[in-house]
């Protein structure tokens, strides 16, 4: 169904021209055309090759496959059990480590196990991933690439490391390289300097090395510095990118440390933590309380919209407060409607805390740029689905510092609201790796989806799983 208004839906208004359609139950299902809309960095396409199941997939586009549609701002992972789903997610979590404690104590951080559990099996080679990423619709790609492996006394390195950005005006051809790093040494280029240009992928280091001093002249040369970090199991990325003349490595670095992976469990929110504000949930929402505690005190309009919109959702909420006890631990209690007494979130269903906890996420001040949350849905009443996908929707696409969603799920429901280009469907192959694809690629799918078909109920039904064919 095409229709043209002026519209807003969530704070986002629709201009005239726009394209819009409804899902079956009124829910906003494709927009084309936005009035007011400039999302914050965006991935626009990644590669992970040898990462537990992931031995090569490819999401979107990348610098060398422009042919590929970029990612969409909210992106949903479907599959079935053992696809790779948590691994997908796991691996952003992965490079998050790396920047943040270096690569050997990533491969053990969350139970990963150690290098040799997560890579590939039968691989002998390094775990790589290649990000794709713009800090905003009229800036120019930035491509991060990075190989970590072991070496030759086995221990956990990073083998090579890049950064690349076309230069101004560049439509086409390689981009410029601006961080060349392999084992801990190589070039970085200040400033806005226009980099290297690799015209031969795969060389001897030794021989790169000697091309790239050979080709420096002039002010490129003078702007361009031979690197050796002291430890190798460090990112380059994290030792740069504190420093002032390189603010292209920066700037990466930045967004790469604002990620956050969500794996909230109800459980340990009815934890009860020490008293004291904190910014940000952690990613089991340990300390609810926390949380709520800062925005009660900080930001009180945000929490005020958080309120109102549980009190709208969930029947019987009128108050959520905090409450510290006389040994200085936070109880976080909600009133309800005809109850004198509070509830305690100990008394609490799942549905509910999540609910909560997923609202507040998106008000926090500091909103990280890439958010990836695992199967969202777990506990929740499955009205309360499409509700919160209109709500992950309206914050990746309808604010200047929207964050970039990734969920995993399992639920036809939370698909149902989705688009076809925001689904991707993860499928394990006789090899025992997992393969990827994009809902919007299979030509029947994207048929039956033009005809309002829910996307949920084609899952159901085995459409997207591959199953049926022609």
């Amino acid at each position: 169904m095409q229709r043209i208004y002026s519209q807003e839906y969530n704070g986002v208004e629709f201009v005239h021209g726009s394209s819009w359609k409804l899902g079956k139950r009124g829910c906003l299902l494709e927009t084309i055309k936005l009035k007011g809309v400039n999302t914050m960095s965006l991935i626009e396409g990644v590669r992970i090759r040898n990462y537990r199941a992931l031995k090569d997939v490819k999401m979107g586009r990348l610098w060398n496959d422009q042919a590929g549609v970029p990612l969409s701002p909210l992106t949903a992972i479907i599959g079935k059990n053992g696809a790779g789903k948590s691994s997908l997610l796991d691996a952003f979590g992965f490079l998050s480590d790396c920047l943040k404690f270096g690569v050997e104590e990533a491969c053990v951080r969350n139970g990963r196990g150690g290098f040799g559990k997560i890579i590939t099996q039968g691989s002998d080679g390094s775990i790589a991933f290649e990000i794709y990423y713009r800090e905003a619709p009229q800036e120019r790609p930035i491509t991060y690439e990075v190989e970590i492996g072991l070496d030759d006394f086995g221990r956990v390195c990073v083998r090579n490391e890049r950064l690349r950005q076309r230069r101004s005006g560049q439509t086409h051809g390689r981009p410029f390289s601006f961080l060349i790093l392999r084992d801990g040494r190589g070039f970085a280029w200040k400033g806005e300097a226009k980099g290297f240009a690799e015209k031969i992928e795969n060389v001897p280091t030794e021989e790169l090395f000697k091309v790239i001093r050979r080709e420096l002249k002039g002010e490129e040369a003078n702007a361009t510095e031979w690197v050796e970090l002291a430890d190798n199991r460090r990112l380059g990325l994290a030792t740069l990118g504190v420093l002032k003349q390189h603010p292209r490595i920066s700037l990466f670095r930045r967004f790469m440390e604002g990620w956050y992976l969500s794996y909230f469990r109800p459980d340990s929110a009815r934890s009860l933590p020490m008293e004291g504000p904190q910014k940000r949930l952690d990613v089991h929402g340990d300390n609810l309380g926390n949380v709520v505690q800062f925005m009660k005190r900080d930001y009180p309009d945000r929490f005020s919209q958080v309120l109102s919109k549980i009190a709208g959702r969930i029947p019987g909420i009128e108050k959520i407060d905090t409450e510290t006890t006389a040994d200085g631990r936070l109880l976080v209690k909600f009133h309800a409607k005809g109850f004198s007494a509070p509830f305690y979130a100990q008394q609490m269903s799942d549905g509910t805390l999540k609910f909560f906890a997923y609202l507040l996420m998106l008000s926090m001040p500091d909103r990280p740029p890439f958010l990836c949350i695992e199967e969202p849905e777990n506990g929740l009443y499955h009205k309360l689905l499409a509700l919160l996908v209109g709500e992950f929707r309206s914050f990746a696409n309808g604010r200047k510092d929207a964050p970039q969603i990734f969920v995993t799920t399992h639920q036809p429901y939370l698909v149902d609201d989705l688009t076809p280009s925001e689904v991707w469907i993860l499928e394990k192959g006789e090899d025992g790796c997992s393969s990827i694809r994009r809902a919007s690629d299979d030509p029947i799918v994207a048929s039956l989806a033009e005809q309002e078909l829910p996307l949920g109920t084609l899952w159901y039904s085995e459409y997207l799983d591959g199953e049926i064919k022609g």
